[in-house]
């Protein structure tokens, strides 16, 4: 069997760090707003908090049932971690729909940024605020928030949903350092359903019919599950301070969306907003590799709790003491498809000091 070739080598090299989370970061995001965008059509029939349960429903229980994670392989801190991982992630869910409700998307999704910009400029390894603050500027000339009245309501509920972002973002980097593969998403995701679930009750939940609910199980594919797992693969690769900076792309991405889908075209200051965000994307980028960790010879487990789709495709090999995991991960309706070649940081790993 013949050796990869350099310029394989090299390019599998650049994919194991902050370019190769950039991408995944940059995928979550595009699933996250086409998912979003199929969801708008439904919120008349389930309303906000139903299409939250229905997706963080079916999202908890494909992952619970093809991933298959095992008590054993967790330990008391890391179980706890991953049962606080589903609560903010229902939280942003739920919190963010509610806020929609009450105040425009463009100030609620100013106000919810404030959760990544606080991770970029104050978590850990926040040495290059720079970004964050540029990354800053370009959101509110991006959102002009100024342009929408603001609902006491709906303003505590995006802040709560901000919380619950940046919550989310340091969690699933200890879940990702600490848990095998995508074990900790099989259990924070059933966690965040059941949430959802008894949040928006059967005054949402109650004019469910087959169709709506298969339509919301490849809906639950396309967000979260795939957007989800590409988070938790780079934040394996990025530090949280460059994953939060990134996410200010998110605004741009759902800007960009509005104009090839919907025919909205971005004014002056909404178009240099893109820019600067995408030059604090970069920046991040650049900057926020996160550093190799110590080689693990632990017997990582079988395979089957590694990787989740509709298509599952794993193998493990020690080389070098590291676990070598292919993933792929393909959404029911063949919107949104990619594959990911990981080689993971091997569980147990430290994680970086606060």
């Amino acid at each position: 069997m013949r050796a990869p070739a350099p310029a394989t080598r090299a390019l599998a090299r650049r994919l194991d760090g902050a370019e190769g989370g950039a991408l995944m970061a940059v995928g979550s995001m595009i699933c996250v707003q086409l998912g979003l965008a199929l969801s708008v059509r439904l919120l008349d029939r389930l309303g906000a908090g139903g299409v939250v349960a229905l997706r963080l429903g079916w999202a908890g229980v494909l992952l619970l049932v093809l991933v298959r994670p095992r008590p054993r392989d967790f330990t008391r801190r890391d179980l706890l971690a991953c049962g606080l991982l589903g609560v903010v992630t229902a939280g942003v869910s739920l919190l963010f729909m509610f806020a929609l409700a009450r105040i425009p998307l463009a100030t609620a999704s100013a106000l919810e940024f404030l959760g990544p910009l606080a991770v970029s400029l104050f978590g850990p390894g926040g040495g290059h605020k720079r970004w964050g603050v540029l990354a800053a500027i370009g959101v509110v000339l991006l959102t002009q928030p100024w342009h929408g009245g603001i609902n006491p309501a709906g303003l505590a509920f995006a802040l709560g949903a901000a919380a619950c972002w940046a919550g989310y973002i340091l969690l699933t980097q200890h879940v990702g350092d600490n848990v095998t593969g995508l074990n900790g998403l099989a259990v924070s995701l059933p966690v965040a359903g059941v949430i959802a679930v008894l949040a928006a009750g059967r005054a949402e939940l109650g004019s469910v019919t087959w169709p709506l609910l298969l339509i919301m199980l490849a809906l639950a594919l396309l967000h979260p599950v795939l957007p989800f797992s590409l988070e938790l693969l780079a934040l394996r690769r990025l530090t949280a301070t460059a994953f939060g900076t990134l996410m200010s792309l998110e605004p741009a991405i759902a800007l960009l969306a509005g104009l090839l889908l919907l025919g909205q075209l971005p004014g002056i200051a909404s178009g240099f907003g893109v820019l600067l965000v995408v030059m604090a994307g970069i920046g991040a980028t650049r900057a926020g590799a996160r550093a190799p960790a110590p080689p693990d010879d632990r017997d990582p487990g079988p395979a089957g709790g590694d990787a989740v789709g509709l298509a599952l495709g794993g193998s493990m090999a020690e080389d070098r003491g590291q676990e070598e995991l292919a993933v792929q991960l393909v959404d029911g309706g063949g919107v949104c498809a990619t594959t990911v070649a990981i080689r993971g940081i091997p569980p147990g790993s430290p994680v970086p000091p606060d």
